[in-house]
């Protein structure tokens, strides 16, 4: 296969580019690296897209593989015919490659490989014929052998079926058809497994829905209540439609011969082809709705990753509870730890006040800007705990509820020990709390993406394949918003292109031994980062203190000599220069002629942009660009809420049906997709992302099952 030919088509990108980028990956480059460092070799393809490309080129290299292994196997047989062969190299399937492998398959004990053994395969190849001079009866009757065990002409008849059976059903185009006709035709059809039982899944105790349109979620909550003991799950099929698919290839003319062949292919079809296609078709399906689930996860988690720090601020993190208390954490503006405790706001009444008491202190003795409360148990007792008590404060305090999930993670982890070895457990979930709202990347690099919980279904999801799409989400936001090499945790140092777990911690080591690196050169001396790793990872790593100021920004080292030639031909004096300000940077440029400005430099116009953009906001976070947290001073209770009543609230989750908004009552709210806006969306995300501040109307509230309905509709 021509891959670069395959993927431009499907991709519709230049087969230029899609040649490039096999060739950067082959040379072993990351995909950040050639996502930010590339772009004149693939036309500034974003990170997301190179790794689509990525993933579909390994499939199509497992393809090709797949394909030489068929080949030599069906070749071993001496079967291989240039018929085959062809249907072989033209498959772009694993599903056809299979099916044109079936036959020749090492089969286990079946009914025809028994009738064969019995010596009734020429008796199948004569019923096969379907000649009008051929008399089954007696052409039967001269199989019957005891010794074999074929007793009578019923045997004989019955066996050669068996073997005409399994031929219609190893023939890969008859598959081929039924496959294609099961997915457009075929329904899912659903039953309750015991109708007495109440569930969840009652929606669905009688329920069907043609499987070329059921909605990936809807599939994915059917496939869980079958696998829960809720649900019975089929596929139902036009079946009629679908024998004569077949009878019209393997049936011809009306003899008696052709009557048996009839009843072998319906036997085929219902026994041995059907149950296969069916499984197939539903694990395609759920494939499919695998897929578009790790799209939504990997999308929201970058939102989450990506939602904008609170910097400068000093933040009281709360981890609700109730037997064991409030784990509290204060920490100051780079995230140091400066005090911990325990507070008691859903004990007694002489608990409670000390509790108050002791939060007033914290409040004034670190002067406290905000209080991140963890979302999970007892977050809404102590959210109003809170509340109540920043009313007495003197100095204005504010709060925000977070999202605590993977805290616990963390805190049990071998990380958290090496962070902070001084910390009980349970209170090092406080810290996390307080830290996530600070720097939201910073913090959750330091948990399993898996364990952060944003997505749907997410438990349902291969779990190898979740892993790798929600890393390669993390590294991307960690690369695009760049790493401090001198305050980075292991952790965060970890998601950087081009670094091992090894790297690391020998960068971690040299930093402990020789103090913060002074330059990006300086990580050349580290031990076994090699030239490539240096490359992969430069860019990417800020070192503000050094003398060079291009390492404070995005520029790559291999582009600081064209970065200063930009500048000179920009026309800056050398004061400017020894300044560092460069904020109308991008108004120069525009003024010059990019051919002009691109051969002077040897670059290409991407890299000369992105040089310029560097230089205009050095050491720029692209997360300073988007709206602020929302954060809150009051509290409500979903006893408060009325229809009609109208709210801002946080995005928090976004899955196919809709939209999660927490809008301060613990409990989040669902905006139905048909609610986001007036015009049809097929997705939330077409207008949505986590994080966003949205206005909402409450249309229902059903406080008994604690659901809220909302609308961002206006009118």
């Amino acid at each position: 296969m021509n891959y670069a030919q395959e993927l431009s088509r499907e991709m519709d990108i230049r087969e230029s580019y899609a040649e490039n980028i096999i060739k950067l990956l082959d040379e072993g480059n990351t995909i950040p690296f050639i996502a930010r460092y590339r772009k004149e070799m693939h036309g500034s393809m974003d990170d997301q897209l190179i790794r689509e490309f990525s993933e579909k080129l390994e499939y199509y290299r497992s393809l090709d593989k797949r394909r030489g292994e068929i080949s030599e196997l069906i070749n071993a047989q001496e079967k291989l015919t240039d018929e085959i062969r062809k249907s072989i190299d033209s498959a772009k399937t694993l599903s056809e490659l299979e099916d044109i492998y079936r036959p020749f398959r090492p089969k286990r004990k079946t009914r025809a490989s028994a009738a064969r053994e019995k010596g009734l395969g020429p008796l199948a190849d004569t019923l096969l014929s379907q000649s009008d001079a051929v008399d089954p009866a007696a052409e039967a009757e001269k199989f019957i052998d005891s010794e074999k065990g074929v007793e009578n002409i019923e045997d004989a008849i019955a066996g050669a079926k068996d073997i005409i059976a399994e031929k219609v059903s190893d023939d890969a185009e008859i598959r081929r058809d039924i496959r294609q006709i099961t997915a457009k035709k075929g329904v899912i059809e659903v039953k309750a497994a015991d109708k007495e039982t109440d569930s969840v899944y009652a929606p669905y105790y009688d329920f069907s829905e043609p499987a070329a349109k059921i909605p990936n979620h809807r599939l994915l909550s059917i496939n869980r209540g079958e696998k829960t003991g809720f649900l019975k799950v089929c596929i139902a099929n036009d079946d009629e439609y679908a024998l004569e698919n077949i009878r019209k290839k393997c049936v011809h003319g009306k003899s008696e011969s052709s009557k048996l062949v009839d009843e072998a292919c319906e036997d085929a079809y219902k026994r041995l082809i059907y149950p296969s296609i069916e499984r197939e078709i539903r694990a395609d399906l759920t494939a499919r709705a695998v897929e578009d689930s790790l799209k939504v996860f990997s999308l929201n988690l970058k939102q989450l990753l990506m939602q904008p720090p609170v910097k400068g601020k000093v933040v009281l993190g709360l981890d609700p509870g109730y037997r064991t208390g409030c784990k509290t954490a204060v920490v100051d503006s780079t995230g140091k730890v400066l005090a911990t405790t325990v507070l008691y706001p859903t004990h007694s009444k002489e608990q409670v006040e000390r509790s108050k008491q002791k939060l007033l202190e914290l409040i004034d003795k670190y002067k406290v800007d905000i209080i991140s409360i963890g979302n999970g148990t007892a977050s809404k007792e102590t959210e109003m705990f809170a509340a109540d008590t920043i009313k007495s404060c003197k100095r204005k305090v504010y709060y925000m509820v977070v999202s605590e999930a993977g805290a616990s993670v963390y805190s049990a982890s071998k990380l958290a020990a090496q962070e902070l070895p001084e910390l009980d457990l349970t209170l090092r979930s406080a810290v996390s709390i307080a830290r996530r709202l600070q720097d939201p990347l910073a913090e959750l690099v330091k948990i399993d993406p898996k364990s952060i919980g944003v997505g749907q279904y997410q438990h349902d999801m291969p779990q190898k394949r979740l892993g790798e799409a929600l890393d390669g989400v993390v590294e991307d936001c960690v690369n695009s918003v760049g790493v401090d090499l001198n305050t980075a945790s292991p952790a965060l140092l970890s998601r950087v292109a081009g670094l091992s777990a090894a790297v690391c911690s020998n960068i971690t080591a040299y930093r402990e031994a020789n103090g913060a690196f002074k330059s990006r050169a300086e990580l050349k001396k580290v031990p076994k980062l090699g030239p490539k790793a240096f490359e992969q990872c430069a860019g990417f790593l800020r070192v503000s203190e050094s003398a060079e100021p291009f390492d404070r920004t995005g520029i790559h080292p291999e582009s600081y000599k064209a970065a200063r030639g930009l500048l000179d031909l920009l026309g800056y004096s050398k004061d400017e220069i020894d300044s560092g300000s460069y904020r109308d940077i991008l108004d120069r440029l525009r003024k010059r002629k990019v051919s002009e400005v691109t051969s002077k430099l040897g670059i290409g116009a991407p890299t000369v942009v992105d040089i310029a953009k560097e230089l205009a906001k050095p050491g720029r976070d692209p997360r300073d660009e988007l709206p602020s947290p929302m954060l809150r001073s009051d509290v409500l209770d979903i006893k408060d809420l009325t229809e009609g009543m109208e709210l801002k609230g946080t995005v928090r989750n976004l899955v196919d049906f809709g939209a999660f908004v927490d809008i301060g009552v613990h409990q989040d709210g669902l905006v139905h997709v048909s609610q986001i806006c007036s015009r049809f969306i097929k997705h939330p995300s077409e207008v949505l992302k986590v994080g966003d501040i949205v206005n909402v109307r409450v249309l229902s509230v059903d406080t008994d099952k604690g659901r809220i309905s909302l609308t961002m509709k206006t009118d």
